[in-house]
């Protein structure tokens, strides 16, 4: 097989596995702490855990998301001074991490490193620099991927923000303190726009809720928005 047959390959079974990630819908990490009574009329509240979003109608969309799904599972919503169970809720999105691929989205589906040929033949990993004009692969001798004027690349490489959102949430009893349930939920994702962010971590979190004390799973669902 040349080269040229292998790259175009190669190229086409990343493109259909990208396709395929697309189709795998919201991916959110989900852990969950929990000695969860089963419910029995117990009520609930939910409060926010940042004492400046207690009136922030933005906080109160997403408490509104939870308190349905508490209520979906069994438990009672009722006014903070009389709940059985006191929720508290916080979610946020970080600032972003810088992050570089080539244009030509070429993906290798067995996680084999392309850039990577050793030091033999003439090959090695190139390198990705910033220059005035952008990204730029900085390529040695005969790389396939590195073509350009004077085996410098080309500046062929697009660079993008990814952010991490997250949704936390802990349920304490009442009447002595004690600590029922401890849940986080993050995603990244190429948008900070939490009101896409938050409702997709609740239905994450929620999913087979109260879950097993200790558990760290990977949450798949379709999300709730088309971006």
């Amino acid at each position: 097989m040349t080269i040229k047959t292998f790259l175009k390959s190669a190229m086409v079974a990343g493109a259909m596995l990208g396709l395929g990630a697309c189709a795998q819908g919201f991916q959110a990490d989900v852990s969950r702490f929990q000695q969860m009574p089963a419910p029995q009329g117990q009520t609930f509240a939910i409060v926010a855990s940042d004492p400046a979003l207690s009136n922030s109608l933005e906080f109160a969309q997403y408490a509104s998301l939870v308190r349905g799904e508490l209520a979906r599972v069994g438990y009672i919503p009722a006014t903070s001074d009389q709940a059985d169970l006191v929720v508290h809720l916080d979610y946020g999105v970080d600032n972003g991490r810088e992050r570089i691929r080539p244009s030509t989205n070429f993906y290798d589906p067995f996680g084999y490193d392309p850039f990577y040929y050793g030091t033999r033949g003439g090959f090695y990993r190139p390198q990705i620099v910033r220059t005035r004009h952008g990204y730029r692969y900085v390529g040695g001798f005969y790389d396939p991927f590195m073509w350009g004027p004077g085996y410098g690349g080309f500046n062929d490489v697009t660079a993008y923000t990814v952010y991490t959102g997250r949704l936390d949430m802990t349920i304490d009893r009442r009447a002595d303190g004690q600590r029922l349930f401890e849940g986080n939920a993050m995603a990244q994702s190429r948008d900070n726009d939490l009101t896409y962010l938050v409702p997709n971590l609740v239905d994450a979190l929620f999913t087979g809720f109260p879950g097993n004390n200790a558990e760290k799973v990977r949450i798949t669902l379709p999300p709730r928005q088309t971006r």
